[in-house]
């Protein structure tokens, strides 16, 4: 069966329906990594967004209960190049097509990804819909092979062309109407934790708050894996007052989806708590949430970093990571108050990728030290915030 991926400009990429019938709007944004579908998948960041995976095999691992990020998938749809539906992986207990049937999530196979990367790289991110069979009101013909042409719709805008029957090319231009109309606004609100939880940990180490703006259940880990006795997550709307009486040895500012200015609520509180001597942890929306705090400004960037494949100097050992990214903002540099050093760069486009403080124990980086999926060289940090918390003396002691 036939689908559809309609951009705000217009632009329409057919393929193939598996998942779930539907029509959805959202941000459609790439992700380069060869691997982690299902963490992408379900990596709160990815929340309000149309995935496409520049890698062009998808679904060979299946779906395994060990691998996901949150509980429920965030995406509002995935864009491939070749599905795989005959997964091979001891662990899958599931197909990928099947999972997302499950879901709720329109998926498109049979894509050029080349050419809507290449697309999306030109022209910015792009809102769109994703539309598969089922869709309701669409037309006759909308689920099926598109027929006698009446009409060309712009193609990867290289010159390129879909055939299109009159009785589809007013749906296309609806659809396109759709996507401009869609909006990230809000998406902090549709990830965070509603109430605080505590996830007890086995060792004898500090107590450490999260303010969650879409934690990963990777981030978690890496805390209790390193002794951590408790790790308390909090609310993105969570006070100061609310996070001390936690008595936490440390706070770490997760990561997350869309705009960091509209995390009002956490930049207010981490402004607070950098009048404290609490260390302080940013990590992707976290670093951009401190920045913000710092009285530094953040910008939209023109198609992002998402995959698993970005190299990342750190400026103050000089070794070079390869890192999972997951943003389509940054900090801007030549906002940066005095005193705030720049300890991380993107040797791709030159970005911020890291701040501190020096003297102090508070810092960030703009991507994803805990992988999930991804290399997990730069797990590093998370000892470098457990060292600070030590050094401070452990109030749980």
């Amino acid at each position: 069966m036939k689908g559809y991926l309609v951009l705000e400009d217009g632009t329409v990429f057919q393929g193939e329906a598996f998942g779930a019938p539907g029509l959805k709007p959202g941000e459609v944004v790439f992700a380069t990594g060869m691997t982690g579908y299902q963490e992408a998948l379900t990596d709160p960041s990815y929340c309000g967004q149309i995935l496409v995976m520049t890698y062009p095999l998808v679904g060979n691992c299946g779906i395994n209960p060990e691998d996901f990020e949150a509980r429920r998938p965030y995406v509002r749809g995935l864009v491939v190049r070749e599905l795989c539906t005959d997964p091979s992986h001891w662990q899958a207990t599931q197909a990928l097509h099947e999972y997302l049937a499950d879901q709720g999530i329109p998926g498109l196979a049979e894509i050029d990804t080349r050419a809507l990367t290449r697309h999306l790289r030109i022209h910015g991110t792009l809102r769109g819909v994703i539309a598969t069979p089922g869709v309701g009101d669409a037309p006759a013909g909308a689920g099926s092979d598109l027929g006698a042409p009446g009409g060309l719709v712009r193609l990867g805008g290289a010159g390129w062309a879909v055939p299109v029957p009159p009785a589809l090319a007013g749906w296309f231009d609806d659809l396109a109407a759709m996507a401009r109309g869609f909006s990230l606004t809000g998406v902090i609100a549709q990830v965070t934790t509603p109430q605080p939880y505590t996830v007890e940990g086995g060792g004898r180490g500090p107590r450490v708050a999260v303010i969650d703006l879409g934690v990963k259940a990777s981030l978690l880990r890496c805390l209790l894996d390193r002794g951590c006795r408790q790790v308390t997550v909090v609310p993105a709307t969570a006070t100061p007052a609310e996070i001390r009486a936690l008595e936490p040895d440390g706070v770490l500012i997760s990561s997350g989806p869309g705009d960091p200015r509209e995390a009002g609520a956490a930049i207010e509180t981490v402004r607070e708590l950098l009048q404290t001597d609490l260390p302080l942890f940013g990590i992707c929306l976290g670093h951009q949430v401190l920045a913000l705090a710092l009285g530094a400004q953040t910008y939209r960037m023109k198609f992002g970093h998402r995959g698993t494949n970005h190299p990342v100097k750190d400026l103050t050992t000089g070794r070079v990571y390869i890192t999972a990214q997951n943003h389509g903002y940054a900090v801007d540099e030549a906002s940066l108050p005095r005193g705030v050093v720049v300890t991380h760069r993107n040797l791709s486009d030159g970005t911020v990728e890291g701040l501190a403080l020096p003297g102090r124990p508070v810092f960030s980086v703009q991507y994803h030290p805990e992988a999930g999926p991804g290399p997990e060289d730069s797990r590093y940090l998370f000892d470098r915030f457990i060292g600070y918390m030590q050094e401070a003396g452990l109030r749980s002691a």
